[in-house]
């Protein structure tokens, strides 16, 4: 079987060969994780990223998602590369909506030292918090918004609900977030 082609190995794991599978990740995982690790700078986060490529690309194979092209390597750096931006795109989102909450820095301009690194430490800590502290109805959709971005409509999809009740969940999810957050915000202890 090692002298199969990816295509009959592909079709053996559409079968529900994990024998067949396990010889795919053999062939392309070393060259999966040298090229995220290119791509994110980061030898851990690339090899869980090639771990949730290949947990994708099984999935695909199995649930019917996966169509025989003789195109394996460039499907399966297709999803690596799709994780990656989605990824990026999560925490930029994330980056995004920490910036909307005051940050509590003294604004001197400069680059930031310990004082203000451990100040956005514990900001993010708070925040973190105050996220856990909303009740699910709330901290669902927010998260899904704000974090996933995904649309409203996705949202409702996803909670079973009306896209109205979403948009009030969020509203009230980002309320309760800055009444929870404004006694650290004015110096308090949170």
């Amino acid at each position: 079987m090692v002298e199969s082609s990816d295509a009959q190995l592909m079709a053996l794991t559409r079968g529900g060969d994990q024998e067949a599978f396990a010889l795919i990740v053999d062939r392309f995982k070393d060259r999966v994780v040298n090229y995220l690790c290119r791509l994110t700078g980061d030898r851990d986060r690339a090899e869980d990223t090639a771990q949730e490529t290949f947990l994708r690309l099984y999935r695909n194979a199995t649930g019917g998602g996966y169509r025989e092209q003789g195109q394996l390597a460039a499907y399966i750096f297709r999803i690596a590369t799709n994780l990656v931006r989605s990824e990026e795109r999560r925490h930029r989102r994330w980056r995004i909506f920490r910036a909307t909450v005051p940050s509590g820095e003294n604004g001197n301009g400069g680059p930031p030292g310990p004082q203000d690194r451990l100040l956005q430490q514990e900001a993010a800590r708070q925040l973190g918090a105050a996220i856990g502290n909303l009740p699910l109805k709330f901290r669902a959709p927010l998260m899904l918004r704000e974090i996933e971005g995904l649309s409203y409509r996705e949202i409702a999809r996803a909670t079973g609900c009306r896209e109205g009740t979403v948009k009030s969940r969020i509203n009230r999810g980002r309320q309760r977030l800055k009444e929870q957050l404004e006694p650290y915000w004015n110096g308090g202890t949170g």
